[in-house]
């Protein structure tokens, strides 16, 4: 059993006294105060960060206080959390002022620092990694005002040579998102990778693999119910069809967005692609399998925890994963193909108003002059469609009349 730490006081911190060689006195969370032979009192913050160890400083005693310690450990804690590197943060800040500042990495740090807040973890994690794996490694260390169109055109054509011709947009986006911000902050003139519109061939579209056919979907649902595997994971696949969200919406879902009274889910802004709140009503059926569910993980900050851990939402491959369980494979069904599912069946068979699908999609809907519609547009509308979709769900398990799908009328 680990020992169990006791928390510093600022009376402690200010009357330690300096011994023949350093020592160090811990507050918890990694952070503690270095007392050196000299006397001088230096904040520390122990973290581990992709499994290796680092150190950070926080500075010195008293100029910062304990509990100016403690608000940047938590701030610390809290970039770790969105899978971001503190250490790596810091550097960047520091650099700000200095000739280093002006490296395509420095910057490119410096932005994702800045708008990591705006994102989702897991993309935080993405763009950074994207970064470190094919940019900085070839651009990295040249200043950023020197880099031209055909150099970072040569450093795209590496990915798109490995066949990932998608992840090469990708990296030109990405590579534009930080020039611009150099631009911006005064130490770039221009933005090259502008300047490569047209470069590259374009992808095919890809859609992810959907059942639409009400014929073949009625097998599927009964294949969810019946499903062996985790219980939470089973009440994922269940909720699916129902709530067509995206599946690291889903996943990512807590239990402080959930209202079973009031039956409805409301996702910040911040966990939704279009950075814009969204509400998911809470059909009957759903409410059922929320309130049986909740027995279960209510100790969790997460609706649908990790198989390992309550601390962390279940794996963002487990609806697939159960998916092959059941003999549907890739090019069939996924956990994004839930949301065509939804939106083919609702427009084709049961007829609805397609303003209500899209909003309920959370896809950009505008009204006549354009205008973005906010959250609670036709809320009431789309409570019944989404009564309405869960019902006819039930209908194709228990096997009611199906509305053939290439016949169905307007």
């Amino acid at each position: 059993m680990p020992k169990r730490i006791t928390p510093l006081s600022e009376t402690r911190v200010r009357t330690v006294k300096a011994k023949a060689d350093a020592f160090k006195l811990f507050d918890g969370g990694g952070l503690f105060l270095l007392v050196t032979p000299s006397g001088g009192k230096l904040w520390r913050l122990k973290y581990s960060f992709e499994g290796k160890s680092k150190l950070i400083a926080l500075g010195t005693y008293p100029e910062t206080s304990l509990a100016a310690a403690r608000q940047r450990r938590e701030k610390a804690r809290k970039q770790l959390a969105d899978g971001v590197d503190p250490g790596a943060v810091r550097k960047a800040q520091k650099q700000a002022d200095t000739a280093e500042a002006e490296v395509f990495e420095v910057i490119a740090r410096e932005w994702h620092a800045k708008f990591t807040p705006t994102w989702t973890p897991g993309h935080a994690v993405t763009i950074m990694s994207r970064l470190e794996r094919d940019l900085f490694p070839w651009i990295g260390k040249r200043p950023i005002n020197q880099i031209k169109a055909p150099e970072l055109l040569a450093v795209i054509r590496r990915v798109e040579s490995r066949g990932a011709l998608e992840s090469a947009h990708r990296i030109r986006t990405i590579a534009g998102q930080v020039f611009r911000y150099a631009v911006a902050t005064g130490r770039a003139e221009r933005d090259p990778a502008g300047d490569l519109k047209g470069a590259l061939p374009q992808p095919r579209e890809k859609h992810h693999a959907a059942i639409t056919d009400p014929k073949e979907v009625a097998p599927l649902l009964r294949a969810l119910d019946g499903y062996q595997g985790h219980f939470v994971v089973k009440c994922a696949l269940r909720l699916a069809p129902m709530f067509f969200a995206r599946p690291g919406e889903l996943r990512n879902a807590e239990w402080s967005e959930i209202d079973l009274d009031e039956a409805v889910w409301n996702i910040p802004a911040s966990k939704m692609k279009m950075k814009q709140a969204h509400i998911v009503p809470l059909c009957r059926q759903a409410v059922e399998i929320l309130t049986e569910l909740k027995e279960v993980t209510e100790a969790s900050r997460y609706v649908f925890p990790s198989g390992r851990s309550f601390a962390r939402p279940m794996s963002n491959n487990a609806v697939n994963a159960a998916l092959r369980r059941m003999g549907y494979d890739k090019e069939t069904m996924t956990g994004h193909g839930f949301r065509a599912m939804a939106r083919t069946i609702l427009d084709e068979v049961l007829h609805v108003r397609p303003d209500y699908i899209e909003h309920q999609l959370a896809h950009a809907v505008r009204d006549p002059n354009g205008r973005a519609y906010n959250r609670t547009s036709h809320l009431e509308e789309r409570r019944k469609m989404m009564q309405t979709w869960a019902d006819y769900l039930d209908g194709l398990k228990a096997g009611a009349l199906v509305v053939p799908f290439k016949t169905a009328k307007r």
